[in-house]
């Protein structure tokens, strides 16, 4: 479904520098809400239809409250920015969500993760666990995003649109340094006729020879060419999440680990771990690159008996194990 009311909602997201995933995500919610509506305008529409589509959405279609929220956040920017009609006080509560805490592995279950993968998949797994990175955070490093001498590792536009810096294992000199060989080579051959590496439009206006600069280089190129979803240019982009996904989930099986297992997990064991061998909070706040330290708290009730010296009161008192 698209339509000149829907373009002009794609040009205010672009203008305003959203990425393509909330794109898409803004997209959908709100053709949903269209259809919810019998194909009404928005236009002609208000808070009490975005009540019930959100009520629709929680009773008839049991969505979570994060998915509740980002149809809200959709709505609200079509409305406010397109629109130019602010839906004011709805007056709704969002579904109360239910505290949930992250599954971690123990360190022994990521090493026996880590010996079922190979090539590129387990540097993948490897730097997500050993730097706390979202699976396209991972995927979407460059070159020069590398940084061997500090042992860091520059996001750029991650999540909320933030850059920041965390660390990196000297285990993965070597690997990275191999791989990085591997996109040079690769990035070569498309020069040759013409192709690159998938670039933000801006960038390529102001540097328009920059996709054939090494330094630009995703560090895990694609094995094909597409064209860019945005200026239609064929050029090369970085691994399909799925890619990783799909060596991941092999691996655990053949470590025989029964637990739900995604490339998420490994982020919540990098976390977890560091505050269990004794990394101040703030430091791993910073690294995750949230917020709010209440965010990163969660982390502390998976932990147990390591966070802050807590330890069991039964630990302290003498009595027989066995009956």
């Amino acid at each position: 479904m698209s339509s000149p009311f829907l373009d002009s909602i794609r040009s205010e997201i672009r203008l305003r520098g959203y990425s393509l995933k909330t794109e898409k995500s803004y997209l959908t919610w709100i053709r949903q809400y269209i259809f919810f509506n019998n194909k009404q305008h928005p236009k002609d529409l208000g808070p009490d239809e975005v009540k019930a589509f959100l009520t629709h959405l929680a009773v008839n279609k049991n969505v979570a409250v994060n998915t509740q929220k980002s149809a809200l956040n959709a709505l609200v920017f079509m409305y406010e920015k397109v629109l130019k009609q602010p839906l004011g006080e709805l007056g709704f509560s969002l579904a109360r969500k239910q505290r949930s805490l992250p599954l971690v592995l123990s360190e022994l279950e990521v090493q026996q993760v880590l010996e079922k993968l190979n090539g590129r998949n387990k540097l993948a797994v490897a730097l997500m666990y050993g730097s706390g990175l979202r699976v396209s955070e991972c995927l979407g490093l460059r070159i020069q995003d590398i940084d061997f001498t500090r042992g860091s590792l520059r996001i750029i536009n991650a999540k909320g649109k933030k850059d920041r810096v965390t660390l990196l294992s000297n285990r993965l000199f070597e690997p990275l340094r191999q791989l990085i060989s591997k996109a040079i080579e690769v990035q070569k051959k498309d020069n040759l006729v013409n192709i690159g590496c998938s670039m933000p439009p801006a960038l390529s206006r102001k540097y328009p020879n920059a996709y054939k600069t090494p330094s630009w280089a995703f560090i895990f190129p694609s094995t094909t060419i597409c064209n860019h979803p945005i200026s239609n240019i064929q050029c090369r982009h970085h691994l399909h999440p799925s890619v990783i996904r799909k060596g991941l989930q092999k691996a655990v099986n053949d470590a025989g680990i029964y637990k739900r297992v995604n490339c998420h997990t490994f982020r919540h064991c990098f976390a977890t771990h560091m505050l269990s061998n004794g990394t101040d909070i703030r430091t791993v706040q910073e690294l995750l690159g949230h917020n709010d330290v209440k965010t990163t708290q969660i982390y502390t009730h998976v932990i147990g008996q390591h966070f802050a010296g807590t330890n069991s009161p039964l630990n302290r008192i003498e009595f027989s194990d066995h009956d």
